[in-house]
């Protein structure tokens, strides 16, 4: 996903402050001229090592990266260079999609390097690599709901930051995500008749999720569901909080036509149709 990737990449392509030149004496900028995997760089200083990681990571040469970055660590371990490829190795991982395995280096850092002043980078990358998943995620929303409070983290801990305005639009994203799925299977109980279940799939939308473009579904629904049952009164109720809250809304239009003998319902256009609804009950 390059929208991703061009979205973190000006963070890392930032000029390294290496002090001294003439410690780089040990690689020229060439990667043939690079150990074989496996090999050891102790014998190389450790930012020309970790400038070779970057070189690596700007090339998408990701699992060299890491191993560039790991060599840090691992020979240079009190370096502050070893510090930074903690940080790098993670975002590594992550731009390969290998996200429990930055998900480790990532926690790693955070606990170690709490006063770091990329810490607030470090928070961000662990919340996206947790709602990247979320795509992956069908029947079980755990995964949604930890991409949630992980970016949730990110706003209450560094609230003024350009990472903050990302993760509160990734919220409502999540949430939008979690209160389909509620619909779906609200949809799925409906066209079942299981008018209790469903009752309860869309209540929660409404009262969960009310700032997603899903509530005024959520209310049609329960305004059918309620005149199902003979719940005229309840029926009325309802669709008089979707006409208060949504008044041109096609949704309330459709709740006033089943209420209103000779009101006509709504254009279907921009709604899902009765083959859509039926393709969204697959969950």
């Amino acid at each position: 996903m390059m929208t991703r990737r061009l979205a973190i990449l000006p963070f890392l392509l930032a000029p390294l402050a290496l002090g001294g030149c003439g410690s780089l004496n040990f690689w020229d900028g060439d990667s043939d001229r690079l150990r074989p995997r496996g090999a050891s760089y102790a014998d190389m200083e450790p930012e020309a090592v970790y400038a070779a990681g970057l070189e690596a990571l700007r090339a998408e040469r990701y699992a060299q990266a890491i191993e560039m970055f790991d060599a840090v660590e691992r020979d240079h371990p009190y370096s502050t260079w070893a510090t930074n490829a903690r940080l790098m190795s993670g975002y590594a991982e992550y731009s390969r999609n290998r996200y429990t395995e930055a998900l480790g280096q990532l926690e790693r850092f955070i606990q170690l390097h709490p006063a770091h002043r990329d810490i607030a980078y470090a928070y961000y990358l662990r919340a996206l690599c947790y709602y990247e998943q979320i795509a992956d995620a069908e029947r079980d929303q755990q995964g949604t709901e930890t991409a949630m409070a992980a970016l949730q983290e990110v706003v209450n801990r560094f609230p003024n930051s350009s990472y903050a305005r990302d993760a509160r639009l990734k919220i409502d994203l999540a949430r939008d995500h979690l209160a389909g799925k509620e619909m779906n299977i609200g949809r799925f109980y409906q066209n079942r008749k299981l008018y209790s279940a469903a009752i309860g799939r869309f209540r929660r939308v409404v009262e969960s999720y009310q700032t997603t473009n899903h509530t005024p579904e959520a209310l049609h629904r329960l305004t059918e569901i309620y005149l199902a049952l003979g719940l005229t009164e309840e029926a009325r109720k309802t669709a008089s909080v979707l006409g208060h809250n949504y008044p041109g809304n096609p949704w309330y239009q459709d709740s006033y036509a089943l209420l209103v003998e000779g009101a006509p319902r709504a254009e279907s256009i921009g709604r899902p149709g009765l083959l859509q609804r039926a393709v969204d009950t697959i969950f």
